[in-house]
C-alpha cells in the first residue's frame, strides 16, 4: 500500500473536484444500470426465484463486492456496514445470504501493508523504534481492513497486546469521499434502486449522513481508545462480557494498543453446537442493550468481525471506533416505549412515543397503531417462550418497516425519527442480524424484562450478571443494575 492518496479518491492532478467526484460515482452508475437491466430482462425484479435467479444474484453480489473493494475509502466502509445487516427489502429473502456473504469479505480481505510501511507508520506515531517499546512484534497482521490493520505483539513486561495501525493515506481518502456529500447517498440509492423496482420508504440522505458521521469518527484512534477504556471499566470482571484493556501510553491518533483477545473467530463459531451459539447470542444482546441501559452508550458497529468468542460462552468485544452516547432521559424515553409495549398498553405506548418525538399528538395515528408499530418490530420480545432469531425473521422486520404498503403504513407515514435515535435503528437491525446468523434462541422477553420491569433473571447467564452488578452496586461503583 502506498503512502499516497489513491488517484481516484479526490481526482487526478489537474482535475476539478467535481470531476473527481463524478469519477467516484461513475462506476456505481454503470453497475446499477447493468444490474437493473439484467434483472428486468430476466423478469427477476419482481422476486422470481430459481436457478437463473440465483446465478444472476450471485453475479451481482460479486460485482458490488469487487467494485466497493477497489473503491476503498468511504465506499468500502459503507459496504462493510451493509455486510452484517440484511439488504431487504431490496433483495428477496431467499437471496439475502448471497449478498451478505459477498459483502462480508470487505471486512477482512483488504490487502495488508508491507512490513516496512507498517513499521514506519508505527514508529512515526510512537516516536521511537519498535524494539524500544515491544519485546516482540509480529509484522504479519492478524487482520487487515479498510482503515487499518492489527498486529500481535508482546510488551517488555510480558503482556500480550494487539496493535492497530491506521493505513497511511486512509484519513485523506475517506475525508475526500466524505467531503462529497452526495457520494454515499448515490451509492445507497443505486444499490437499493438497482436491485428492486419496489417503492421503498427510505430516507437515503439521512442514512448516508449517519453513515458518514460514523465513518469519520473511526479515523480518530484516541477517541476510540477513550470509549473502549470506559466500556472496559464498566465490564471489568464481568462473568461473560470481556472488553480488552487499553494501553493508554501506546495510543495515538493513528495507533491503538490494547490487550490481545484470543478465541474463535466468527466463521469457526458458526460451526459450534447450538447451546454454545445461544450463549454467545445472549452475551451479545446483553452487552448491546445493557450498555445502553446502564452507561447510556452503545457500540454502533456490531458486525461479526468485532467479536472473539470463547468456549465458555463468553465474548470479547473489539473495535469501539463507532460509539453513540445518549442522555439518560433519552434512554428512559425508549425504556418507557418498550416497557408499555411489553404490558400491551396502547395509550401508554402512544404517550411515550409523543414524548420522545416519534409522533406529534395531532398526528392521525391511533394508540393501537403505535403499539402495533413497535410490537411487530420486536416480535422476539413478545413471545412467551424461547424464540429463535432467523435471517428470515430479520428480513421480514426490515421489509415491514420500510414498506409504505405494509401493516404499519399509516404509522410509518407520519413517524418522525428524532436524529438522536437514528443510530439505534441501525444497531437493532445489525444485532438481530448477527444473532440470526447464530440462529440464537432465548426467552428474549424475559431478558428484556430484567431491566424494564426489574424482573428476576431466568437464565443462568442472567443470574450471574445480576450478581455481578449487585456486587458492583454494593461496592459503590455507581453501576445501574
Amino acid at each position: 500500500m502506498s503512502d499516497e492518496l489513491p488517484a481516484d479518491a479526490a481526482g487526478a492532478p489537474g482535475d476539478g473536484i467535481s470531476q473527481g467526484r463524478l469519477r467516484r460515482a461513475a462506476p456505481l452508475l454503470g453497475l446499477s444500470a447493468r444490474t437493473a437491466g439484467e434483472l428486468l430482462v430476466g423478469g427477476l425484479r419482481g422476486g422470481r426465484s430459481g436457478a437463473d435467479a440465483t446465478e444472476l444474484h450471485v453475479r451481482t453480489a460479486e460485482r458490488y463486492a469487487e467494485l466497493l473493494g477497489r473503491s476503498k475509502g468511504a465506499l468500502m466502509k459503507a459496504g462493510q456496514m451493509l455486510s452484517f445487516a440484511t439488504s431487504a427489502p431490496a433483495v428477496p429473502s431467499e437471496f439475502q445470504s448471497i449478498y451478505q456473504s459477498a459483502l462480508s469479505r470487505l471486512c477482512g480481505d483488504a490487502p495488508a501493508m508491507e512490513p516496512e510501511l507498517a513499521r514506519a507508520a508505527l514508529e512515526r506515531e510512537l516516536g521511537c523504534a519498535a524494539e524500544r517499546t515491544f519485546a516482540e512484534f509480529d509484522w504479519k497482521p492478524l487482520a487487515a481492513a479498510s482503515i487499518g490493520q492489527v498486529h500481535a505483539a508482546r510488551l517488555h513486561d510480558g503482556r500480550e497486546v494487539a496493535v492497530k495501525i491506521q493505513y497511511p493515506g486512509a484519513a485523506g481518502a475517506i475525508g475526500a469521499d466524505l467531503a462529497n456529500a452526495q457520494l454515499l447517498a448515490t451509492f445507497l440509492s443505486l444499490f437499493v434502486g438497482g436491485l428492486s423496482s419496489r417503492r421503498l420508504s427510505l430516507d437515503v440522505r439521512g442514512v448516508a449522513r449517519e453513515m458518514g458521521l460514523r465513518i469519520a469518527e473511526e479515523l480518530d484512534y484516541r477517541r476510540e481508545a477513550a470509549y473502549q477504556a470506559a466500556f472496559a471499566a464498566h465490564y471489568r470482571g464481568h462473568p461473560f462480557i470481556r472488553v480488552p484493556e487499553v494501553i493508554g501510553e501506546l495510543c495515538t491518533e493513528r495507533v491503538l494498543t490494547q490487550g490481545l483477545a484470543r478465541g474463535l473467530r466468527w466463521s469457526d463459531a458458526l460451526a459450534a453446537g447450538q447451546d454454545l451459539r445461544d450463549r454467545w447470542a445472549e452475551a451479545i444482546w446483553r452487552f448491546t442493550y445493557g450498555s445502553f441501559a446502564r452507561i447510556c452508550m452503545i457500540n454502533a458497529d456490531p458486525h461479526p468481525g468485532n467479536y472473539v468468542l470463547h468456549d465458555d460462552g463468553s465474548v470479547s468485544f473489539l473495535d469501539f471506533g463507532c460509539v453513540k452516547r445518549f442522555r439518560r432521559e433519552q434512554v428512559e424515553m425508549m425504556d418507557a416505549i418498550i416497557g408499555a409495549c411489553l404490558r400491551g398498553d396502547a395509550p401508554g405506548t402512544w404517550r411515550a412515543c409523543v414524548e420522545a418525538g416519534f409522533w406529534r399528538s395531532s398526528d392521525p395515528v391511533s394508540p393501537e397503531e403505535a403499539l402495533a408499530f413497535w410490537r411487530e418490530d420486536w416480535a422476539m420480545l413478545w413471545a412467551d417462550r424461547r424464540f429463535v432469531v432467523t435471517p428470515q425473521h430479520v428480513a421480514r422486520r426490515i421489509e415491514r418497516r420500510c414498506s409504505p404498503d405494509g401493516p404499519s403504513a399509516n404509522a410509518l407515514r407520519h413517524v418522525q425519527m428524532p436524529p438522536e435515535y437514528t443510530v439505534m435503528g441501525r444497531v437493532e437491525v445489525a444485532v438481530a442480524s448477527v444473532i440470526a446468523q447464530l440462529r440464537g434462541g432465548a426467552h428474549w422477553g424475559a431478558i428484556a424484562a430484567e431491566h424494564l420491569q426489574g424482573a428476576r433473571p431466568l437464565t443462568e447467564m442472567g443470574k450471574r450478571e445480576r450478581a455481578f452488578f449487585d456486587q458492583a452496586h454494593r461496592a459503590g461503583h455507581g453501576v445501574r443494575r
